[in-house]
């Protein structure tokens, strides 16, 4: 017979404000997904979780505050995301790696299109992430820069283009063909529709254009 742990009353209280807290982001991803990620409206929020809208100011004392939490979160996740990438296929490299980082940005994105657009785009105006989210988000992104830095180098970089610029442009085809994709076919699988299904091509043609070198 499995025993249960008895919590004491902080415990509790603890265990308490977290399962408040997770109510109160997935409420306000709800409505970022389906209204915008600017459309975030803490009385609604308040209202799904049938409560009185000052009481969510003993979680979080304003909109601008919850949208840190949640650049926080996404930031969290999409990390999460993407190690586990590099961990489920460890033998991946060059341009086969690159391909793999690619595609799972995209799904990442198409699962949590409103954290996509608030961590990578500007939708709120007025929201500037603290600077303790924004540590966290410099090393989600340096993580990835060596991931796919490493994909490069192996690939042969042309020599015009230094690292950085590399990744760079690297970065702008991806974030380019997510937005496109959820912009145009949001509901259909990554590797579908116009703009998705051309991220093979994207990195054959790369793969050609640095083959000389």
């Amino acid at each position: 017979m499995t025993e249960r742990k008895t919590l004491s009353p902080k415990q509790r209280r603890q265990r308490n404000r977290e399962e408040m807290i997770e109510a109160i982001v997935n409420s306000a991803r709800q409505i970022m997904r389906e209204q915008g990620v600017a459309a975030l409206n803490l009385n609604e929020i308040a209202r799904m979780l049938g409560m009185q809208t000052p009481s969510l100011y003993e979680y979080f004392p304003n909109k601008l505050a919850l949208y840190d939490h949640l650049f926080r979160v996404g930031t969290r996740h999409f990390r999460a995301y993407m190690a586990q990438i590099r961990t489920a296929s460890p033998a991946a490299a060059g341009w086969e790696e690159g391909l793999q980082v690619m595609m799972a940005y995209v799904q990442w994105s198409v699962e949590n299109p409103e954290l996509f657009k608030l961590l990578f785009e500007r939708h709120v105006p007025g929201f500037v992430p603290s600077d303790e989210s924004m540590a966290e988000m410099y090393a989600a992104l340096t993580e990835g820069r060596q991931q796919v830095g490493d994909s490069l180098r192996a690939a042969n970089l042309d020599p015009e283009l230094s690292l950085d610029q590399a990744l760079d442009l690297f970065i702008a085809i991806q974030h380019g063909i997510t937005a496109l994709h959820l912009a145009n076919s949001p509901d259909l699988p990554v590797g579908q529709g116009r703009f998705s299904s051309l991220i093979p091509h994207v990195i054959h043609m790369l793969q050609i254009a640095w083959k000389h070198q």
